[in-house]
């Protein structure tokens, strides 16, 4: 499998490329600086050049060519530009959407963030803001296309070494999650497709990944 990885030199898409190439699939990381290509390649990706911002989303379904799933790993970061979140998290997953339709793509794997359907408090920063909505907005714009979805929600992510233990889950409660068990969790659920039309929440816990998914695909 040919995996377009959309936001390829984040930090979770740099996680999660040896994790594809060491199943035998061929991660292809999509990225707009080509100085990141030598370090993405020595990670097992195939490199694409791509501008999330600045291209439109015929641009995006030619860079999804011969690919057969997509994962959506950009955000905007934390540059407190309250305009990226929008330009990259929303509209970057919208543009990944139209992209992976023109390609014949139905597999969409999108990382999103734990709680952004909960109001937002009215004190709440306006950076912050923009990226809680952006993050629901593409979540309800994924949800209510016919692809097979699945959308991860992670809690507050850590740069902590991989435990492999996890909490996966429609209601669970908000953590910290290491960025190395995102990326686990992204490569096992393309190869379940009973997770299609999941959306779940992600936070470091007690269960194996592959236990985790096995109990949120028969909870409630």
């Amino acid at each position: 499998m040919r995996v377009a990885i959309v936001g390829g030199h984040g930090q979770i898409a740099r996680l999660l490329h040896p994790l594809l190439a060491a199943n035998y699939h061929q991660p292809v990381a999509l990225v707009r600086n080509e100085d990141h290509s030598a370090e993405l390649e020595a990670a097992g990706a195939e490199v694409r050049l791509l501008d999330i911002e600045r291209e439109d989303a015929a641009a995006f379904g030619r860079a999804f060519e011969g690919c057969h799933a997509i994962v959506f790993a950009a955000g905007g970061g934390p540059d407190g530009n309250k305009e990226r979140k929008r330009t990259v998290d929303l509209e970057g997953s919208l543009k990944s959407i139209d992209g992976a339709r023109s390609a014949g793509i139905q597999r969409f794997v999108q990382v999103s963030a734990i709680d952004v359907d909960a109001p937002v408090a009215a004190d709440t920063g306006e950076v912050w803001r923009a990226y809680v909505e952006a993050k629901r907005d593409a979540d309800a714009a994924l949800r209510a296309t016919d692809l097979d979805w699945t959308i991860i929600r992670p809690g507050r992510l850590t740069d902590e070494e991989p435990a492999g233990l996890v909490a996966l889950g429609e209601h669970v409660t908000r953590a910290a999650v290491p960025r190395a068990d995102v990326a686990a969790v992204l490569a096992a659920v393309l190869e379940r497709p009973q997770t299609t039309g999941r959306q779940w929440n992600l936070v470091a816990g007690e269960d194996t990944i592959a236990h985790a998914i096995d109990r949120a695909l028969t909870g409630p």
